[in-house]
């Protein structure tokens, strides 16, 4: 028998596991500047009692997901299994490792695939070339997806009703004197960026980066993924993006689209 969504979300409820979303609470509370705490400093992170929190430790350690020396406990390279797994169920992943490797090696610069979770995109897959950049992102990084270029072209693509209900939670947090927080001309921009199929942010999440995204269609046209190219202000223009980067951006994305069955009703 199949559920509906509202008996979906009632037996979610239900059957809700406090327990196991606290212990991957203890997992997610290690980060680039605790990659080693002690049992107290975890318990202190999570807000979990001590008691708790040596349960959930001694358990990940017993399975290999953590290690100790007996103060201090760090993740093991298990943990990765776990981010992997999701990535393997991408049908897109092989193939736009291989593109994103091709568009570095034409343009010389970073190239990133990400897909929409909540108000972020989640990184799941960067080639990045020689350069320095401030802004160190890698599998997994996230970013504000309405103030991000691949964000934006996903964003485009939701029912307006959704797009609404996010723009609702402004006002937003002016990352540079460029972002754009007005909901009205954030509004616009999506519009924009719906009707032409592509997405460029001038130096809206740090100074001196800019980017070009471009969506990735499923079969029915949806849009499930994008890929961009980022750059520095110092090095290109917002047009020389658009008029050196963008036409190789959509031959990857139409390779990709093509290379898992997808893209028929694409516009690129």
């Amino acid at each position: 028998m199949e559920l509906s969504l509202s008996d979906f979300e009632d037996q979610n409820r239900r059957d809700y596991a406090q327990t196991l979303s606290r212990g991957l609470g203890v997992l997610r509370a290690f980060e680039a500047d605790t990659p080693r705490m002690t049992l107290t400093e975890v318990a202190a992170r999570t807000g979990l009692a001590r008691a708790a929190a040596r349960r959930f430790l001694l358990t990940f350690v017993v399975d290999g997901y953590a290690a100790t020396d007996g103060k201090n406990f760090w993740l093991t390279p298990k943990v990765l299994d776990l981010g992997f797994a999701y990535l393997s169920t991408l049908a897109f992943w092989d193939q736009a490792q291989i593109e994103l490797t091709e568009v570095v090696r034409q343009i010389g610069e970073s190239c990133s695939a990400s897909v929409l979770d909540g108000d972020d995109i989640v990184y799941v897959s960067r080639v990045a070339a020689n350069r320095i950049m401030t802004v160190g992102l890698h599998v997994g990084s996230r970013l504000p997806a309405l103030f991000s270029s691949m964000g934006r072209v996903m964003l485009a693509d939701l029912p307006d009703a959704e797009v609404e209900r996010r723009l609702s939670a402004a006002p937003f947090e002016r990352l540079t004197p460029n972002t754009l927080v007005e909901p009205e001309r954030l509004r616009d921009e999506l519009k924009t960026i719906k009707i032409r199929g592509y997405a460029v942010t001038d130096q809206e999440l740090e100074l001196g980066l800019i980017s070009i995204a471009v969506p990735l269609r499923e079969r029915s046209g949806r849009v499930v993924a994008a890929i961009n190219v980022s750059s520095h202000a110092g090095r290109r223009s917002v047009p020389a993006l658009e008029r050196e980067v963008l036409p190789v951006l959509k031959r990857a994305a139409r390779r990709i689209e093509m290379a898992i069955g997808v893209g028929v009703k694409s516009p690129l």
